[in-house]
């Protein structure tokens, strides 16, 4: 008795195709996975950074799959006449910054850049307090 060769062919093509779908399946887990957990973690900077925030964005690699993301967030500029609406919108970002349960060391840069100009404004701040007092005893 004889075995086709077409037999063997076509057993040979089901497993190609049970290994390609297999891979499918695979690389459609990770994408799922990965964005998952990008979007949380951009979720997380979004929601604490309120009007201060911008836009989610996932960064994917050349074959589809992400691999990073980020939301921009407007940094504060030092406001000399109104110290407590930087030092509001300072701690805005750092919460912004620190929300995701693991920051990045990129989010860890932002808080920090953050906080130094939240220590300029309470300077200016603590510096007009002391300044009116000096006007009102004159």
């Amino acid at each position: 008795m004889k075995v086709g060769l077409s037999s063997q062919n076509s057993f040979m093509s089901h497993l190609a195709q049970q290994q390609r779908q297999n891979q499918q399946q695979q690389r459609q887990e990770l994408i799922n996975k990965n964005y998952s957990e990008i979007y949380s973690h951009e979720l997380a900077h979004k929601a604490a950074g309120g009007s201060l925030a911008g836009a989610i964005v996932i960064e994917k690699n050349a074959d589809g799959i992400p691999i990073g993301g980020h939301v921009s967030i407007k940094m504060p500029p030092l406001n000399r006449q109104k110290p407590q609406k930087t030092i509001d919108d300072a701690n805005t970002v750092i919460r912004s910054a620190m929300a995701p349960f693991d920051p990045s060391e990129q989010d860890y840069r932002v808080a920090s850049q953050a906080r130094a100009i939240k220590q300029e404004a309470i300077s200016i701040k603590n510096n007009q307090k002391l300044g009116n007092r000096l006007d009102v005893r004159a």
